[in-house]
């Protein structure tokens, strides 16, 4: 067993803690289609999203190596620095659940990574060939790439399926959508919990508690896998509404062509050691699939708020990260004002989290979720050039296009009076 120093063990606990908040803030990479389809009941998505995130956890190292080996120089880390890194990555992490926003987690952990290590040894210490080709890169194509395999199974699947009996087809897919969060959840083990893997092994390095160039010792894969599982089974309900309802509106044959689209792009990565984002893949897919049926409608504006939150990820991660390293530059005093800090900031935001209670039993509630949005341009353009349905131009009855009541028909609908 390795030698532990206290603020090393700080730094592990502190990496666990991460890992938790990164399994409920991407709960809703794998089962928010499956839950907003009814293909699944929310507590059961996200049990069986927990236990293949624990198995995923234990098929590969490479992306963990990245983050240790590869991402910083390990001669110039202190277990501070590291500290001050999982600061910056929980608290966005914390701020984006909150609203809703389904942000990086990843980026946050690198973002604050990043930070704290150039205020602790200088912008050199980074490895700016690493961060392009393995951080920023995917960062951009996974989306995309995505996004486009999503939107052309989307049309795939209603074309092969036209003809098809309605109530069949929808219980086939909506048994394909279970074998493919399945999948998204074990890729996301495979790829997410090997961050907090490698965030640790680093840390370990850094405290002289395991030779440089080590790979991650067995009890910090089981740790790291069981606090992303908790984390995941607690479920980010918040993120899970805006995915799975918030983006669009999907039917079942368009949730298993996203889910099967990010599953692919995700483990693709994972196998050459990409420290993806698998929040990027499934939103990514989730659009995709929305402007693959026709008449589908993605609501930009949401989709807006989170390219805004994707695009400050990384740097405000990073400020948080450098001065939270700045201060544990003052000494153990100062490693523990930043820990009560943490402690304090989290409990507040959790605090107003329950002003507006988000759970298993009202995370399906559209009107919540989002306010009625028309068809924007893109949209509008997609819809042009998608083919119709065989057999006429009108929708299938199994794809019917998702409507929001305008003030017409709001007014043309009878209310039931109220007794006094």
């Amino acid at each position: 067993m390795e030698s532990f120093s206290l603020i090393l063990a700080i730094v592990v606990v502190t990496a666990l803690a991460f890992d938790f908040t990164n399994g409920f803030h991407d709960t809703a990479n794998a089962m928010a289609t499956t839950i907003s389809t009814g293909a699944m009941r929310p507590k059961v998505a996200v049990a069986m999203s927990a236990v293949l995130n624990l198995v995923g956890a234990f098929l590969s190292v490479e992306v963990a190596n990245t983050i240790s080996k590869g991402l910083v120089d390990e001669a110039g880390i202190r277990p501070e620095v590291i500290f001050a890194a999982l600061v910056g990555a929980i608290l966005w992490n914390l701020l984006t659940w909150l609203v809703g926003l389904p942000s990086s987690s990843s980026h946050a952990l690198m973002g604050g990574l990043i930070g704290a290590t150039i205020a602790s040894a200088g912008v050199g210490a980074v490895h700016g060939d690493v961060l392009v080709t393995k951080v920023l890169i995917p960062a951009i194509a996974a989306p995309l790439v995505a996004g486009i395999a999503a939107m052309l199974a989307t049309r795939l699947t209603y074309s092969l399926g036209s003809k098809a009996d309605t109530q069949a087809s929808k219980k086939g897919y909506r048994a394909g959508q279970i074998a493919s969060a399945g999948l998204v959840s074990l890729a996301h083990g495979t790829n997410d919990a090997q961050k907090t893997m490698g965030v640790i092994t680093l840390a370990l390095v850094a405290g002289g508690a395991v030779a440089p160039d080590s790979d991650p010792p067995m009890w910090v894969i089981l740790s790291a896998g069981l606090a992303i599982a908790l984390g995941t089974y607690l479920g980010g309900w918040r993120i899970i509404r805006t995915m799975g309802k918030g983006l669009t509106d999907l039917q079942p044959q368009q949730g298993f062509a996203a889910q099967t689209s990010a599953a692919t792009v995700i483990l693709a990565s994972s196998h050459i050691g990409f420290s993806l984002s698998t929040t990027h893949s499934v939103s990514g897919s989730v659009m995709g699939a929305g402007l693959g049926r026709k008449g589908g409608v993605v609501r930009w504006s949401t989709a807006t708020r989170m390219f805004v939150a994707w695009g400050l990820t990384l740097p405000a991660a990073a400020l948080v990260g450098a001065l939270a390293e700045y201060v544990t530059g003052f000494g153990s005093w100062g490693t523990a004002v930043v820990a009560v800090f943490l402690v304090a900031s989290s409990a507040a935001i959790w605090k107003l989290s329950r002003r507006e209670v988000v759970d298993h039993t009202n995370v399906n509630d559209t009107e919540a979720a989002t306010e009625a949005e028309p068809a924007g341009v893109v949209t509008t353009a997609m819809a042009a050039v998608t083919p119709p349905p065989a057999g006429g131009t009108a929708t299938a009855p199994e794809d019917p296009v998702p409507s929001f009541p305008s003030q017409a028909t709001a007014e043309r609908t009878p209310t039931t009076p109220t007794t006094v």
